[in-house]
Order: C-alpha cells, then sequence, then structure tokens
C-alpha cells in the first residue's frame, strides 16, 4: 500500500531532523535483470537502519533520511526493483516479494552489516516483517507504521466494496467507474489488465486513476482527492501494486507473515498505527501487536495512513529516538 504526500511536509513539523544529503550512492546488480539503487546517510559507524519504502511500486524520498539523527544513525535507503532509481523504471521482470528480501540481504552484505534496524511503512512493513522472519539473525529491532500484512482480507477493504468504499463513496465511484460494470467485482484484475494490455495513453489514464484513489485517502483531513502525480510515477507505482496484488505479493499463502510471527519474537519493535487510517486499518496492527509480545503499539488518535500526518511524524521520531539506546 502507498505512502503518500511524504514531502509535503508543512512548517509546523519541526520535530523532523534537518535535510541531509547522502554522502554515498550505488547500485547493486542484480545479475538477473535489474540494478538496484541506494544511498547512504549520516553516521557511517553509526546504528545501521534500512529504511523500506510502500507500495509496492514507490520509491525513497528525501524526506526519509529526516526520521534519523544522523549523528547517531547510519541510514540506508534504497529502491525496490522497478522504483524510483533502479533501473529498469517500472519493470516487473523478475520481481516479486522474494526478490526484494534477496535485495535487501544482499545490500546488508555489500555493506557489511551485522545487524540493522529495519524501518518500513505500509507495504514496507509487509517486507519488513517478512525480510526479519527470512533473515531474524541479521535484524536488532524494527519500527513499522500503517501495517499491511498482504492478505486477501486487506486487499478485499480496500478494492472491493463495503469497506474504504463505505467511507469515500465518490471517489470508489469514480475509481470503479473506469472499468465496465461486468468488471467491477475485481477491480485489481481489471486495472491490471489495462496496465499491462492498453495503449500508453490508456495505461497512463488507468494509472493516475488507480494512484487518485489511494491519494484521496492517505490523511484524516482528507478532500475527498489527492495530489496528481507525474504520468511515469502513476504508471510505475500503479503497474508494480497491481503486478503484486494480483498475486498476492507472491506469498505461500494469504496469512503467512501472521503464521510466521514466531520466528521473530525475540526481536523489539515499535508499531505506530493511525487510528483512522482508511488504507491500512488499525486491526491488523492490533493482531501483529497482540502476537509479539516484544512490540509497542503506539495509536496515534488524530491520524491516517500518511507519514507526514503531524502524530505519526512524531511517533515515528520518538521511536528512531528510543532505539538510539
Amino acid at each position: 500500500m502507498p505512502e503518500q504526500n511524504i514531502t509535503q511536509f508543512n512548517k509546523q513539523r519541526t520535530n523532523l531532523f534537518p535535510e541531509i544529503q547522502p554522502f554515498r550512492k550505488s547500485f547493486i546488480d542484480t545479475g538477473d535483470g535489474h540494478k538496484i539503487y541506494y544511498e547512504e546517510c549520516g553516521n557511517p559507524n553509526g546504528i545501521p537502519v534500512l529504511v523500506v519504502h510502500g507500495g509496492p511500486g514507490g520509491g525513497c524520498s528525501p524526506t526519509m533520511r529526516r526520521f534519523f539523527d544522523p549523528d547517531a544513525y547510519y541510514i540506508v535507503l534504497f529502491d525496490q526493483r522497478g522504483c524510483g532509481r533502479s533501473k529498469p523504471y517500472a519493470s516487473v521482470e523478475n520481481n516479486t516479494t522474494w526478490h526484494l528480501v534477496s535485495d535487501m540481504e544482499a545490500i546488508r552484505k555489500k555493506l557489511n552489516i551485522n545487524k540493522l534496524i529495519l524501518f518500513g511503512g505500509s507495504w514496507g512493513a509487509a517486507l519488513s516483517l517478512i525480510y526479519a522472519q527470512t533473515y531474524p539473525e541479521m535484524v536488532s529491532k524494527i519500527i513499522l507504521r500503517g501495517v499491511f500484512t498482504m492478505t486477501q482480507s486487506e486487499l478485499d477493504w480496500f478494492y472491493k466494496e463495503g469497506g474504504a468504499s463505505m467511507f469515500w463513496p465518490e471517489a470508489w465511484r469514480a475509481f470503479k467507474d473506469m472499468l465496465p460494470q461486468k468488471e467491477q467485482h475485481n477491480v485489481i484484475e481489471g486495472y491490471h489488465s489495462r496496465l499491462f494490455g492498453s495503449s500508453p495513453t490508456e495505461q497512463g489514464r488507468f494509472a493516475r486513476a488507480w494512484t487518485a484513489w489511494e491519494n484521496a485517502l492517505a490523511n484524516l483531513e482528507s478532500p475527498g482527492f489527492g495530489s496528481s502525480p507525474s504520468t511515469d510515477y502513476a504508471r510505475a507505482f500503479a503497474r508494480i501494486e497491481t503486478h503484486y496484488f494480483k498475486n498476492l505479493g507472491f506469498l505461500n499463502k494469504s496469512q503467512q507473515i501472521k503464521d510466521n510471527m514466531h520466528k521473530i519474537l525475540d526481536i523489539p519493535s515499535i508499531i505506530v498505527q493511525g487510528r483512522y487510517d482508511m488504507i491500512c486499518p488499525p486491526g491488523t496492527a492490533d493482531l501483529i501487536h497482540r502476537l509479539w509480545p516484544n512490540s509497542n503499539l503506539v495509536m496515534v488518535s488524530k491520524a491516517g495512513h500518511a507519514m507526514s500526518e503531524v502524530g505519526i511524524t512524531e511517533a515515528l521520531v520518538k521511536a528512531t529516538e528510543q532505539f538510539k539506546n
């Protein structure tokens, strides 16, 4: 699921750390057609943290560097396959959850990191959990936000009648009415077929509609419509996201993350969740917290999904400050 408006922080959000630039940018050649962009920021001798962005299909932004004390943290950001500055852009070839987990481990090895903190929101929370469950010995702590676990029920909440559509019926109608009525029972499949099988103009039209539905619900005080990203960004985001959602994240089963929580019980975690998150409702965060005795759930009362919301921002910075010790 998306991480929206992460660069639109207003002047009141002063608890973020100052803007910083990477001290190194590089790529990892995966050997199967992809080159993964990553950057290193902050203190190279600090506490290693890997920032895991959302989507699938999003990308890292400069604002994501600012959730960490640059004197204390060695901050590593990367763009997942097909996203951001990784190449080829918008590609879904050799692009599954397991490829991304492998890429994360390759970055850890390349940078000679022993154990790292994972910092992920939305889809980034799901990917962080899957990586930790695959390589628990390589993870020291985890900070999650807007928890998503790639289950069918979570996708149904956002992409079928009766969930988020009940709160924003006018935005939902605009989204589903892009498709013929006979296809509206499965909008993921309907959008996927057009994002991959139509003309570039039609792909752009459906990509913008896909991102508009998600952007519209990202903030608690949303007016019912979101910002309009570039067509290139929308196309990459929508193609990759529908590719993953159509295949249920390429997981072995819908409840895989939940069923594997026993593998990470000893890893400390802080979970930050907006009480009124319309994209990733708080029931999932509550479930993961109850399965994870070493977790602390911070429910932000006046917030939705976006990490740019004041309460979410404050809670995330507080979490990174707490994990400095």
